[in-house]
């Protein structure tokens, strides 16, 4: 079912976007790195290195964009996720879940490395009780690197998908909640 590694792909990619998303609850001594304002190019995969599996999308970001990204994405983990542990090691960020997709509970780990500021790199790699879509495991990877300034006519939280689709996630937000960004 080619479904869920697109569907994970996706998940993996807004992990990138959001790296806090899968984390909630009380602060943690451990701050995440903010990424380097302007154009982001993020690639994500299902681990398998099969070129198929591959999406790779775009965002332009402001350090207030990325700021309200990972806040949102502590409100959808809050939401969602009864343990979200995050620790360091060995350079490197991990970051342990359990959260609820409907009735299912992911068990979840992502390892985060990079310096933000020109590179990151997400390892993550879920098991899922009962199955998701008919898997009880699954992988996704997500590269993202720095292009440059954000191009000509974009704004911060535009964003470019694989298939060409342009979007504002700030603004999705905000029409969601009835506001302006």
């Amino acid at each position: 079912m080619k479904t869920l590694p697109l569907v994970l792909a996706f998940l993996a990619a807004c992990a990138a976007v959001l790296p806090c998303a899968v984390l909630a609850g009380p602060a943690v001594a451990i701050d995440y790195p903010a990424r380097k304002p302007g154009l982001w190019e993020m690639r994500s995969d299902d681990g398998s290195g099969a070129k198929e599996g591959s999406h790779t999308m775009q965002q332009c970001i402001d350090a207030a964009t990325d700021k309200a990204l990972r806040e949102m994405g502590q409100g959808m983990g809050r939401s969602l996720c009864s343990k979200q542990d995050l620790r360091a090691e060995g350079g490197k960020l991990v970051i342990d879940s359990v959260c609820k997709i409907g009735s299912t509970t992911a068990t979840s780990r992502a390892v985060m490395s990079g310096d933000f500021g020109s590179a990151y790199r997400v390892e993550s790699k879920s098991s899922y009780s009962p199955p998701l879509m008919g898997r009880s495991e699954g992988m996704a990877v997500v590269e993202a690197k720095w292009v440059g300034p954000c191009k000509a006519g974009q704004k911060p939280g535009d964003m470019v998908m694989a298939n060409g689709m342009k979007m504002n996630v700030l603004e999705m937000t905000a029409a969601r909640r009835g506001k302006q960004p």
